[in-house]
């Protein structure tokens, strides 16, 4: 499962991932669209970075990528599928994580040696369609659907052939507390274990 940490601000970044990685998720995103992004990067990175994968969503180019990649993070998650940013971090030995929402995206994007193909929004992409395309793909490609997820829908995507799950405002919004995000983070935990 994917953290995903839109708006997280630096100053409260360590403990809400703190709060993520005592919850049992061992991926954090934090998107450039967040204050400071980088600086909350670096941070999560320095403290987690032996344990946990961390990095960045939203990334479009790819000097955005270089970035990341000195703040310490170690993932690159997209919204599109775009072939210069997956070159750009195959060329700093990144995990890549495009978006995608067709075959021919799905396999451009492998092609390009994505790691992970983000099928996003997932709202637009249901399970029965990505069954279909496990059809296809090669059994080892690994797929998450990100966008809308929820403890409750988590399991229709799994039975579709869903590896992972990138989790946004079901998980974090800026405002909630870190108790809520405590017991967000736990449902989503658990949800995952009664798929295993």
């Amino acid at each position: 499962m994917i953290a995903i940490l839109r708006g997280v601000e630096p100053q409260n970044a360590l403990a809400v991932a703190d709060t993520l990685i005592e919850a049992g998720f061992q991926i954090i995103e934090v998107p450039l669209n967040s204050p400071e992004p980088l600086v909350s990067i670096q941070r999560i990175a320095e403290r987690h970075g032996a344990h946990a994968i961390v990095g960045a969503g939203t990334v479009l180019t790819a000097a955005q990528v270089d970035a990341v990649a000195d703040a310490g993070g170690r993932i690159i998650v997209s919204p599109n599928m775009n072939p210069d940013v997956g070159r750009a971090a195959a060329a700093r030995g990144l995990y890549w994580c495009p978006g995608v929402v067709t075959p021919s995206e799905a396999f451009a994007a492998l092609d390009l040696g994505a790691s992970v193909l983000k099928f996003f929004p997932a709202e637009m992409v249901p399970p029965k369609a990505i069954a279909a395309m496990r059809a296809v793909l090669p059994q080892d490609a690994v797929v998450a659907a990100v966008g809308g997820v929820s403890p409750d829908t988590m399991s229709a995507y799994f039975e579709a052939g869903v590896n992972g799950f990138g989790l946004g405002s079901a998980l974090f919004k800026p405002d909630y507390s870190l108790d809520d995000i405590g017991k967000r983070a736990v449902a989503f935990t658990d949800a995952l274990e009664t798929l295993r």
